[in-house]
């Protein structure tokens, strides 16, 4: 027997009796998994096709002779012959094909079991559970709820008496600071605090009712610490004229139209949630992990703390 056959067949038991001892040496070994069958399937064809073509080429290179007709094109004074297509390589292709076809289709469907969909499924159960056990709560239980939550997910951040941490993050306890104001009103906001794309303009389109002009550095000065002060104190005829039309004389928002810049909401921590917020300090995330009552119960827990 030619010394090339012989080797590629010496290989061949090599490799297959490997993947045996392999499978055989780990724990249930196939166990009726059709995903490890396919492995080894695929490993055992692998195998083979792989002798056979190295066989083969090598066979033929040492056998063949160049001829037939060249290609018109060359390279470096290099050329190709117009070979017909090799009838075994197109055969493996057409297979290969065929297989893969049926491999997502009827071998391992694309909804067939994964850790991803095992995860989301788990997760979708226990929100369904949640959601019966804790719905329906309200009022001081969903203050308690909504403070646990708190302390697991956002005090890293704001701090566990929801104090910012020396300006790491908002100070949860007051509705806004000035400088928030400030840069909000410098460079408009887009955040999505109406859980909806409602932005506000920057300075360039904000004008002072009483001047009729564009609003100044002085105002806007002016204006952000009368709102950062509890909607008190000078600033009072600028927030009138420029603001009040949107956010209303008392600073608590109009429904399609501002959020409310006096008080907390829960609806209005619970779009920062959904949708997080870029503000002077940063940007925050939004919280995809947190299900709806979640969210709900730590904007009542952070309304409750300013009230």
């Amino acid at each position: 027997m030619n010394k090339l056959y012989l080797g590629g067949i010496i290989f061949a038991a090599l490799m297959l009796l490997l993947t045996y001892l392999s499978i055989a040496g780990s724990e249930g070994g196939l166990n009726g998994d059709i995903v490890n069958m396919l492995a080894v399937t695929g490993a055992v064809a692998l195998v083979i096709i792989t002798v056979f073509v190295v066989i083969k080429y090598v066979r033929q290179m040492q056998t063949d002779t160049a001829d037939g007709q060249l290609a018109d094109e060359q390279w470096d004074g290099i050329g190709e012959y117009l070979n017909e297509l090799p009838m075994g390589w197109a055969i493996m292709f057409f297979l290969l094909i065929v297989w893969g076809m049926w491999y997502m289709i009827a071998g391992y469907p694309v909804n067939s079991y994964s850790q991803i969909g095992e995860y989301n499924e788990d997760t979708a159960a226990h929100n369904a559970k949640f959601e019966t056990q804790y719905g329906s709560i309200t009022g001081d239980r969903l203050v308690e709820m909504g403070e646990s939550v708190f302390i697991a997910e956002c005090k890293i951040c704001h701090g566990l008496k929801a104090d910012g941490i020396d300006g790491k993050a908002a100070n949860l306890n007051k509705r806004i600071e000035a400088k928030v104001v400030k840069f909000a009103v410098e460079n408009g906001s887009n955040n999505h605090l109406l859980g909806s794309e409602m932005p506000m303009p920057d300075r360039n389109g904000l004008f002072n009712g009483n001047t009729g002009a564009l609003i100044t550095d002085a105002e806007i000065d002016a204006v952000s610490a009368y709102v950062a002060n509890g909607m008190t104190g000078a600033g009072a005829d600028i927030f009138v004229g420029t603001c009040a039309a949107c956010h209303g004389e008392d600073g608590k928002g109009m429904e399609y139209v501002a959020p409310s810049i006096a008080t907390f909401t829960p609806a209005l921590v619970t779009n920062v949630l959904n949708h997080g917020k870029k503000g002077v300090i940063g940007k925050m995330p939004a919280f995809d992990r947190l299900n709806a009552k979640q969210k709900e119960a730590v904007g009542a827990y952070i309304t409750s703390l300013s009230k």
